[in-house]
C-alpha cells in the first residue's frame, strides 16, 4: 500500500526533527538545526537499504515516489516557519550570507554546466537511432 510509503516519511521526518532539534541544543541554537534535511536524507538511505534487501514492495515505492515528488514543496513550507523577520535584524550578516550562498550556487551550476560538456539533443539521439536502423535493414538486404 501507498500508506506504507507515508509512514515511513512519518518516521524519518519525527527521526530527523528530533536530531534536528538535538543539533541545535548541541550548538547553543533555540531552534531545529536542519532537521528536514536530516529527515530526507534518512528516507534516502531508508530507501536504498530496504531495497538491496529486497523488501521495497509496490506500495512503499510509490508512497516514497510521491513524496519524492513533494520535496520541494515541503521543504519549502518548513523554511516557512522560520521567522525570518527576526533573523534579518540580527544584522547585515545574514544578508551577506544569504547573498554568498546565491552566487556560490550559481557559480556551481555554471562550473558543472560547462564541465558536463555537450549533451545530444532528443533529435539527434532519435536521428542515429533512425540511421542505425536503416543501416541495419540495408545489411539484411530487406527492400524498402
Amino acid at each position: 500500500m501507498t500508506i506504507s510509503g507515508v509512514a515511513l516519511l512519518a518516521i524519518c521526518t519525527l527521526l530527523g526533527v528530533y536530531l534536528g532539534d538535538l543539533l541545535g541544543v548541541g550548538l547553543g541554537v533555540k531552534a531545529n538545526v536542519g532537521g528536514v534535511g536530516i529527515a530526507m536524507i534518512l528516507l534516502i538511505a531508508s530507501r536504498l537499504w530496504l531495497g538491496k534487501r529486497g523488501l521495497m514492495s509496490h506500495g512503499l515505492k510509490l508512497g516514497v515516489e510521491f513524496w519524492g515528488a513533494l520535496y520541494i514543496p515541503i521543504v519549502v513550507a518548513m523554511a516557512a516557519q522560520q521567522n525570518v523577520v527576526a533573523a534579518m535584524e540580527g544584522g547585515p550578516v545574514v544578508v551577506i550570507a544569504a547573498v554568498g550562498a546565491l552566487l556560490l550556487c550559481f557559480g556551481l551550476v555554471a562550473l558543472l554546466s560547462r564541465l558536463g560538456g555537450t549533451s545530444e539533443t532528443m533529435d539527434e539521439i532519435e536521428a542515429k537511432s533512425l540511421v542505425a536502423a536503416e543501416a541495419a535493414r540495408v545489411a539484411k538486404g530487406d527492400p524498402a
